[in-house]
């Protein structure tokens, strides 16, 4: 395969696993944890660049030709590489935010044998058993759909045109992560940004107004009124905090 198709292919994997993966989030919140329409993710739009990665990570991995002789043996070295792999960028995609934006997207604090929030054991599990359905569920299934993409590349048309949204949403939903992280550093916290996005949506439907699904942060202005008024309620709990015990 061509250099350019190899970029293509991973360009294609990259927008199939990031929005099915944005699809199954909003499904499991609306279902199964907040019970409610919540748009998951850093981003603004239909768009989680964690499982694009871990999409074209795993399918990448799973063409590995390995040939221990052993054909149960080559799954299983094939099915812990990707599980490895997968829980390399959880880490590794969780450190960048909360090292360079003060931001924490996901929090593993409260399960056993967690490291920095970001990854633990459990989790860990499930990224294997996730590895394991691909190997066997679905790594014909997305080989086909590569196979198709190369043979009709006028699709490609289509994932220019995604690349093109995401970037631009990518943009917005940097500045935004500027003033979070400007209220963070001198608030000496860490946001978590989905905590943040619920509270926010709380406080609209508190107000009787709508909540914005494809926006949760409002515009610039509004967002900033809303940081503002955070910033002082944890001052003053910071204040509450540091006054002597005894004092009248």
């Amino acid at each position: 395969m061509r250099f350019v198709d190899g970029l293509l292919v991973a360009a294609f994997l990259f927008f199939v696993g990031s929005v099915g993966g944005w699809c199954l989030e909003v499904l499991y919140r609306r279902f199964f944890s907040a019970k409610k329409w919540i748009n998951p993710g850093f981003l603004t739009g239909p768009c989680l660049p964690l499982y694009g990665f871990g999409v074209a990570g795993l399918f990448g991995i799973s063409r590995i030709p390995l040939d221990t002789g052993y054909a149960w043996l080559d799954a299983l070295l094939l099915i812990l590489i990707m599980g490895v792999t997968m829980t390399l960028i959880e880490y590794i995609a969780g450190l960048i935010f909360i090292k360079g934006m003060k931001i924490k997207l996901w929090d593993y604090s409260n399960r056993w044998g967690n490291i920095q929030g970001i990854v633990c054991p459990l989790f860990s599990f499930l990224w294997l058993l996730v590895s394991a359905g691909f190997y066997f569920l679905m790594a014909k299934p997305v080989l086909d759909a590569v196979v198709w993409f190369v043979s009709n590349l006028e699709f490609a048309f289509v994932v220019g045109v995604f690349f093109g949204v995401f970037f631009v949403d990518l943009g917005h939903s940097l500045r935004l992560a500027v003033r979070i992280k400007t209220f963070a550093e001198e608030s000496g916290i860490v946001i978590r940004y989905e905590k943040l996005k619920e509270t926010l949506r709380e406080k609209k439907e508190e107000a009787k107004e709508k909540a914005r699904f494809l926006f949760p942060l409002e515009k610039f202005a509004e967002f900033k009124k809303d940081l503002a008024a955070a910033k002082e309620k944890f001052a003053a709990r910071k204040a509450t905090k540091k006054e002597p015990h005894g004092k009248e």
